[in-house]
């Protein structure tokens, strides 16, 4: 009796191991990166906190979507390795400090008290490629100084090749990352 009970533990354990097969991630997580070359940073000015930007909801995903004719499309496979929002305060961050050569440029929430004199305000309005295969960074830029005074905002609209195959994710990321690196030499023009 316990022959038979160990012989079909045995086959069953078997089984199950032939059954269940680990299934490999074919997940691809993509970041957003800095593309303004890489220098010492030695000034204390100018001392900005970027705030998340505010993004239309459809983008607010772990997802990358597409908006093609009125649909939106989630990927499945490809997804953000962080929060949109966090990704894009982040680079443009970068991004400055890296044109300005300021050390006190971070996101907002990387400051452990109000040692900047600026916030940088972002609302993007759109940000995903359009039927040219141009990636479109589109909404407006505000730097509202900390002390108090109103300033205004500044419109744009920033257009990036993206390579014909518009399925390939990492040359879309690419692109994206490119469209801010331009927003930020804008915002360092004026600032």
């Amino acid at each position: 009796m316990n022959l038979r009970l160990l012989t079909f533990g045995l086959l069953l354990t078997l089984t199950g191991c032939s059954i269940l097969k680990p299934v490999k991630d074919t997940t691809v997580r993509h970041l957003l990166e800095s593309l303004v070359p890489d220098r010492t940073l030695t000034a204390a000015r100018p001392a900005i906190a970027i705030n998340r930007p505010s993004l239309p909801p459809y983008l607010d995903s772990s997802q990358l979507v597409t908006r093609s004719d009125g649909k939106l499309m989630v990927s499945n496979r490809d997804i953000w390795g962080e929060p949109l929002d966090t990704g894009i305060s982040r680079v443009i961050a970068s991004n400055l400090s890296r044109l300005t050569g300021s050390m006190n440029i971070q996101p907002v929430e990387s400051f452990t008290s109000l040692d900047y004199t600026t916030l940088l305000e972002l609302r993007i309005t759109r940000f995903e490629p359009d039927t040219a295969s141009q990636m479109v960074l589109e909404g407006t830029w505000k730097l509202q100084p900390v002390s108090g005074g109103e300033s205004s905002s500044h419109f744009f609209r920033l257009l990036v090749p993206v390579p014909l195959d518009p399925s390939a994710m990492t040359a879309r990321v690419t692109a994206m990352s490119q469209a801010l690196e331009q927003l930020s030499r804008q915002i360092a023009r004026r600032q």
